[in-house]
C-alpha cells in the first residue's frame, strides 16, 4: 500500500545530517525524494566502515528511499536540470547557504515567485534574521552554543556532548514535520510558501522545555534547570553483577518499591511522600535507590521490579539491541540486499500508519558517474 505521502515530490539539495535525515522521513512515508549531490558527493559518503568509497554507513542510513541525481548547479546545463526538477516539485529542501543560493538564483523569493505552489524549505545553522546568520553550524557547535553541552556535563566536571548527533537530527525532525503541515495548508490556500528550520534556535527550544526552571517566570522563581534529571546520583545503579535503570516515579511506584526493598522506614520517610517533597531531596533520594539495588543481582531485581509495575530496564548495548525480544517480535531490524553494497542491516521506520504505512521502497543511490549523468536508481 502508499504511504501517506504518495504523490509528493521532494526535491532535496542537503547534505550531512539534518536535511538528510528529514527527508528520508518524507521518503519513508511515499514522498519521491530526488537527493541532489555535487560531483565531490554528500560528505557522509566517505563515513567509516564501507564496504566500497563513496558508500559510507552513515550515508547508508540517512539516504534509502532517495534517488540519486548528481548535478554541478554552476554548470548551464546542471543548472538548467536542477531548475527543472524543482518545477515539478512540492518540495524544495536545501542546507545550502542563502548568498550561494542567491547567486544561483535558488534563493526563496526567486523559485517561490516562479513557482507559487513550492514549499520551499531552509535548513539553516541560525535563524537568517540574527547576528550569527552567515556562521558555519555543525552538530558539535550547537550543542555547545544552545546550552545542552554545559547540561550534560554538569556532572563530570566539564561540557561534554551527548554521544549522537542529537542537534542534527532534533532539527531534523523539526524538519520533517514542518513539511507536511506546510503541505496541508497549501491544500486549503492553494499557495507554497517558504521555510526556515534553524538548528541553533530549534535545540535551545528544545532544550529548555524542562531547563528552563524558574527563569519560566518573571521575575524568575529559581534557578534554570530541572533538578531531578541534573541530579549527579540520577544514573544506571550498580547491582552486584551489572547496572539497572530504575525509576519509582509515581507515589504509588515508590510505596511499592520501599515495600520491596523491605524499606519501611523509607516508605515513611516525608521528604519522600509525595512528588512535591521529592522534588526537593532528589539527590538523597536517587542516593537511598542506589544503595539499595546495590544489594542484589540484576536478574533478581528485574524479576522483583516486573510484577510490581515499577518501570525498570536492564542496561543494553547498541550491540545487545539486536537481541532484545520486543525489537525482534516487532521486526525492527530488517536485513536488506542492496545493489552494490550487498546485505545490509538497517532500522525500520517506527511510525506505523493503519492504512499507508511508510516503506523502504528503495535503498541508498550510488552516486552518478559525472555531473551530467542521469540518476542512479537503485
Amino acid at each position: 500500500m502508499p504511504g501517506p505521502l504518495q504523490g509528493v515530490r521532494v526535491v532535496d539539495m542537503t547534505s550531512v545530517g539534518m536535511g538528510p535525515y528529514a527527508t528520508q522521513i518524507l521518503g519513508d512515508m511515499g514522498a519521491e525524494v530526488f537527493k541532489i549531490e555535487p560531483p565531490e558527493g554528500d560528505v557522509f559518503r566517505s563515513s567509516a566502515p564501507a564496504r566500497h568509497a563513496g558508500m559510507g554507513h552513515a550515508f547508508l542510513n540517512l539516504n534509502r528511499n532517495k534517488r540519486g541525481v548528481t548535478l554541478d548547479a554552476k554548470q548551464p546545463e546542471d543548472h538548467a536540470r536542477l531548475l527543472a526538477l524543482i518545477a515539478d516539485a512540492d518540495v524544495f529542501v536545501t542546507n545550502v547557504r542563502p548568498k550561494a543560493l542567491a547567486r544561483l538564483g535558488l534563493d526563496a523569493d526567486t523559485l517561490c515567485a516562479r513557482h507559487p505552489r513550492l514549499v520551499y524549505c531552509s535548513a539553516v545553522g541560525f535563524g537568517q534574521d540574527g547576528p550569527y546568520a552567515a556562521q558555519p553550524a555543525f552538530d558539535d557547535i550547537i550543542q555547545a552554543m544552545s546550552g545542552l553541552a554545559d547540561l550534560q556535563g554538569r556532572n563530570a566536571g566539564a561540557p561534554a556532548y551527548v554521544n549522537t548527533i542529537l542537534a542534527d537530527k532534533v532539527a531534523g525532525l523539526t524538519l520533517a514535520y514542518a513539511i507536511p503541515m506546510a503541505l496541508y495548508e497549501r491544500e486549503k490556500s492553494g499557495r507554497g510558501q517558504a521555510l526556515e528550520v534553524p538548528m541553533f534556535e530549534t535545540l535551545v527550544s528544545f532544550t529548555l522545555v524542562e531547563h528552563l526552571g524558574g527563569h519560566s517566570f518573571v521575575p524568575p522563581l529559581g534557578p534554570m534547570g530541572y533538578s531531578r534529571v541534573l541530579s549527579p546520583q540520577r544514573r544506571p545503579y550498580r547491582t552486584r553483577d551489572g547496572f539497572l535503570a530504575l525509576l519509582p516515579y509515581t507515589d504509588a511506584q515508590w510505596q511499592r518499591f520501599f515495600a520491596l526493598a523491605q524499606r519501611e522506614d523509607l516508605a515513611r520517610d516525608a521528604r519522600y511522600a509525595t512528588a512535591a517533597a521529592r522534588a526537593g531531596h532528589f539527590d538523597a533520594l536517587y542516593q537511598d535507590l542506589a544503595d539499595i539495588v546495590a544489594l542484589r543481582g540484576t536478574q533478581e531485581w528485574l524479576d522483583l521490579l516486573a510484577p510490581a509495575d515499577i518501570p525498570h530496564s536492564r542496561v543494553n548495548a547498541p550491540e545487545d539491541l539486536f537481541d532484545d525480544p520486543h525489537l525482534q517480535a516487532t521486526g525492527f531490524f530488517q536485513q536488506v540486499e542492496h545493489p552494490t553494497e550487498g546485505t545490509l542491516r538497517m532500522p525500520s521506520i517506527p511510525v506505523r500508519f493503519s492504512r499507508t504505512p511508510g516503506a523502504i521502497a528503495r535503498l541508498a543511490p550510488a552516486q552518478d558517474a559525472g555531473p551530467a549523468a542521469p540518476g542512479t536508481d537503485p
